[in-house]
């Protein structure tokens, strides 16, 4: 079985996985740790079957056409000297550091020195690990259980490279440090991003994915992890925007630790396919997260999103706002969950998932949820669903607007409320110039 199954007996294709992940292990140079962990997780993929359907998580999701025998014999020679990707959120900003990745490797990498003379640490994620052992160490895959999916288990086994931030106690960085991956067609991208903010530390992070060109393919499975000690601030940017052939996999993870706050702004723009698994734990008290989404599909594209907050603490606050724009014959899935646990009290929890629709053949479903078991909270959701008033429309074009620019306006305005929640202006100018050029002809 290549793709996606409800079965958890053996795999016709584990001998070539097998094989490929043999070659794949005399490639790298990791620490004995890395290694012994690579190989737990291998054990995992090979014991656990593919989604099943009838799991919650993986029940509006439709992915029959992926295979994962086509990306895994070019995960070897995978690398390329360049890629022409395109870069949107670095336009205009000066950065502090910067780390380019090509199909999962790292390929470039700099830092101010001023700030690596304080400790800050950016670069590729598999030379840290070799040169800062126990750091890496300590840290990565902590949130990420290969067990959740097979996934998951194949992202920890496989992972290539990606990128490290570390941040020590009370240094502040002013300037925002720039992520980019860059896909080309029909590669494979594996990478991994861990972002470890220390006590009183403070970082803007900008991280964007792209493909050479709107109609390339290829396969991302990747892994976020954010974690942030007392006192820390972090904003944090994740713009996806793969060709419209790419297949993207990813489970995100963030820990916010006492009085701690988290700013994540998340766009979903490309791909073919999208699963996206992003969870929030609060787990100390007086810690805030903010999460701020942005999804626009067109074509036949499907962009699942399964979000949590947790609250493992009392006193604190998480805030999801979720906006979609659909066109086409397009598909988005948001499944919302609250959870509060026991002790958790002085909760405030609030998600809502908005839709617009552009066409009448496309699909939003939203699903939010609360799991309360506390007693003391305030916990409240939403959703909504509609089309374009046509009033709106007709009112625009009476003062000379086209049809096209008066529903371009119409769009901007729907996120507005998100671009309104975003403290950085290069970002807000470059999710607005994508959205824009997205929206096609409404019928």
């Amino acid at each position: 079985m290549t793709g996606p199954s409800s079965q958890k007996t053996s795999d016709p294709l584990a001998v070539t996985y097998e094989e490929a992940f043999s070659q794949f292990l005399t490639t790298r140079i990791d620490p004995a740790w890395l290694v012994s962990n690579r190989k737990q997780a291998w054990e995992v993929f090979q014991s656990i079957g593919w989604p099943n359907p009838r799991d919650e998580n993986w029940l509006r999701s439709e992915f029959r056409g992926f295979r994962l025998d086509k990306y895994l014999p070019n995960l070897i020679s995978n690398t390329s000297p360049e890629t022409a990707a395109p870069v949107r959120l670095q336009a205009g900003v000066e950065t502090s550091g910067n780390i380019r990745l090509t199909n999962g490797v790292a390929t470039q990498e700099a830092l101010d020195p001023a700030l690596a003379a304080k400790g800050v640490i950016v670069g590729s994620l598999a030379r840290c690990a070799r040169e800062h052992s126990d750091l890496v160490q300590a840290h990565l895959h902590r949130m990420i259980d290969p067990r959740s999916d097979r996934f998951a288990a194949l992202q920890n086994a496989m992972w290539t490279d990606g990128g490290f931030v570390y941040v020590p106690r009370n240094v502040r960085i002013e300037k925002p440090i720039h992520i980019h991956a860059g896909l080309g067609d029909g590669k494979i991208d594996l990478s991994h991003l861990l972002i470890v903010l220390e006590q009183g530390a403070e970082a803007t992070v900008l991280f964007e994915s792209s493909s050479d060109a709107e109609g390339s393919g290829g396969f991302h499975c990747g892994g976020i992890e954010l974690i942030q000690r007392s006192g820390s601030h972090l904003r944090f940017v994740n713009l996806q925007d793969w060709g419209r052939g790419a297949w993207h996999f990813a489970h995100q993870r963030a820990s916010v630790g006492r009085d701690a706050s988290l700013q994540w702004t998340a766009a979903a723009m490309g791909s073919r396919f999208a699963q996206v698994d992003q969870r929030v734990e609060l787990v100390e008290p007086g810690a805030n997260s903010q999460v701020n989404g942005v999804m626009f599909t067109r074509d036949r594209q499907h962009l699942v999103f399964n979000t949590l907050q947790h609250h493992k603490a009392p006193h604190c606050t998480s805030d999801f706002l979720y906006k979609s724009v659909l066109q086409d014959r397009s598909r988005t899935v948001w499944r919302g969950m609250i959870k509060v646990d026991e002790g958790a009290q002085k909760t405030d929890g609030y998600q809502r998932n908005d839709n617009l629709i552009l066409s009448q053949a496309v699909r939003a479903d939203s699903i939010p949820g609360l799991e309360i078991n506390a007693d003391d909270v305030r916990c409240t959701h939403g959703s909504t669903s509609g089309h374009v008033d046509e009033e709106l429309i007709f009112y625009a074009q009476s003062r000379g607007f086209t049809r096209s620019e008066a529903i371009r306006m119409i769009v901007t305005g729907f996120f507005q409320q998100i671009f309104d929640r975003i403290s950085i202006e290069s970002v807000r100018e470059a999710l607005g110039a994508a959205i824009a050029r997205q929206v096609r002809q409404y019928e």
